[in-house]
Formats: C-alpha cells, sequence, structure tokens
C-alpha cells in the first residue's frame, strides 16, 4: 500500500492524494454498513432523512459508520448492522447475515459499504436514529416498493442506490 498525502483533514473526513490521484477518507473509518431489513409482514424498512451535501431529503435503507465512535472501535461488522438499525429504526434483528461488499464510489473514496439482510424484526423502540438525526421510518410493503420510491423520486427526493443493491444481493 502506498501511504496518502494529506491535502487536509477535519475531525470527521479527509482529503489526501496518492500520486496523481486526491479523494477522501474518514480520519476514523474506511467502512459503513447498510441494512436490508424486512418484517414478517413482507415490508421493507426504509429511512428518510435530509442530506446536507445534496441538498434533498434522501430516502435509504438504515445504515451507518463502522467504528467512527471511539466506543464501537473494532466491533464486527454484524454488530455495527444490528446496532445501526435498532439505533435508527428500532427494530432489533433476530437473524442478520452478509449480502454484499463493495466500493462506496472507488474513484472518490477509499470507503468499502458492507450490506447485510435482517430479519425476525421485533420493534423495541420509536428509533429515529441518534440526537443529531431526525429520521423517519418507512415501512412499505415488498409488492408496493417500486411504486413508492417511483412516487418519491416524482415528489424530488433521492433514493440511494444502496436499496437496490440489497435487494438484487438479496434475490429479491
Amino acid at each position: 500500500m502506498i501511504e496518502a498525502e494529506t491535502l487536509y483533514q477535519t475531525r470527521w473526513l479527509g482529503l489526501y492524494r496518492i500520486g496523481h490521484w486526491d479523494f477522501t477518507r474518514r480520519p476514523h473509518s474506511d467502512s459503513c454498513v447498510g441494512i436490508l431489513a424486512i418484517t414478517e409482514k413482507d415490508e421493507i424498512v426504509l429511512i428518510e432523512q435530509f442530506r446536507i451535501p445534496v441538498q434533498r431529503q434522501v430516502i435509504e435503507i438504515p445504515a451507518g459508520l463502522v467504528g467512527d465512535e471511539e466506543e464501537f472501535r473494532g466491533e464486527a461488522l454484524a454488530e455495527t448492522a444490528a446496532r445501526e438499525l435498532l439505533e435508527e429504526t428500532g427494530y432489533r434483528a433476530g437473524k442478520i447475515e452478509p449480502l454484499l461488499d463493495s466500493p462506496t464510489s472507488a474513484g472518490m473514496t477509499a470507503e468499502i459499504t458492507h450490506l447485510f439482510l435482517a430479519r425476525d424484526l421485533v420493534r423495541e423502540t420509536t428509533g429515529g436514529g441518534t440526537g443529531s438525526e431526525k429520521i423517519e421510518i418507512h415501512l412499505v410493503p415488498r409488492r408496493e416498493l417500486r411504486g413508492w420510491l417511483k412516487a418519491k423520486e416524482t415528489q424530488g427526493y433521492l433514493i440511494d442506490f444502496k436499496i437496490l443493491a440489497a435487494l438484487w444481493a438479496a434475490g429479491i
């Protein structure tokens, strides 16, 4: 591995260079998890939140960074997925299995996204994320998902591609 030159770094994000290529990296995490959660009623659990970089509401699967907080450094990927699912949606998964590992945007960041499938869900809290997050939860019947997402897109929402990647990887 070639060592990167640090061009600029804050607490949450850095800009680096190797040779002629500039890219971003998070100082405390090169991984994130995304969770395709399916209820016993065959509903897909999606979240909605305003994303500052794109200045829009985005529909996503529950997701989060791996090891970005000191207390969770060294946590296994599946544990991070379970914790993020509970924090964001209020659902605890009875079963979590890996689906896919992929670069998030290989030309821009070193981050790897790890997608998981969560089943046997039990609602324990209202969810909504941590104090700084304003997450709205949507339970969308799987058979209505395509039309629901299209309607949201027509209303000006952005649809995160991880939804489609997770569905494909799960064979749904």
